[in-house]
């Protein structure tokens, strides 16, 4: 008891327990509504990637569950230093998914977390519609390794080539 009288110190009694209230009203801090706007505006703006002024619906997009958006945005945006990169132009849809397969493999036995997959666009082909990209998409979607994928920006390839982040080992 001696220890905690010591620790505590000199004690005075309390002839009040209230807490005396400040009576004068505060008023709220109102802004006109066009400067509300406009920073609603600029902040809708300041998100914008090259990728959504673009938008054609080519673009792909796809992240784990519990991938923060931010990390989706910072590839967006090529914050991330692109470490190798796989060029699937000219191979069948089968030799793509192979040398894709593989690359990954190599990429995550080396550390790499960011790498670039360029399969082009599609369109040189006879078919109506590109056959390696939706499943470029679709296997990059299905692989373990992949935590998030985007399509790359304009001078990386555009949506010719998709950025993708790769889990550390």
């Amino acid at each position: 008891m001696a220890l905690f009288r010591q620790a505590v110190g000199d004690v005075r009694s309390v002839d009040n327990d209230r807490v005396e209230a400040d009576n004068r009203p505060t008023r709220p801090a109102v802004r006109p509504a066009e400067e509300d706007d406009r920073s609603v505006m600029q902040s809708l703006l300041d998100e914008l990637s090259e990728a959504d002024l673009l938008e054609t619906g080519e673009h792909l997009s796809y992240t784990q569950p519990g991938v923060q958006r931010t990390v989706l945005r910072k590839l967006k945006n090529g914050r991330y230093s692109i470490q190798s990169e796989i060029d699937l132009h000219g191979l069948t849809v089968k030799q793509a998914r192979q040398e894709l397969a593989d690359f990954l493999h190599a990429a995550q036995e080396r550390r790499h977390l960011c790498v670039r997959v360029i399969h082009g666009k599609g369109r040189r082909t006879s078919e109506r519609s590109p056959r390696l990209k939706p499943a470029v998409s679709q296997w990059l979607q299905r692989n373990s390794q992949v935590l998030a994928f985007c399509s790359a920006r304009m001078n990386d390839g555009g949506t010719g080539a998709v950025y993708v982040l790769l889990k550390r080992l």
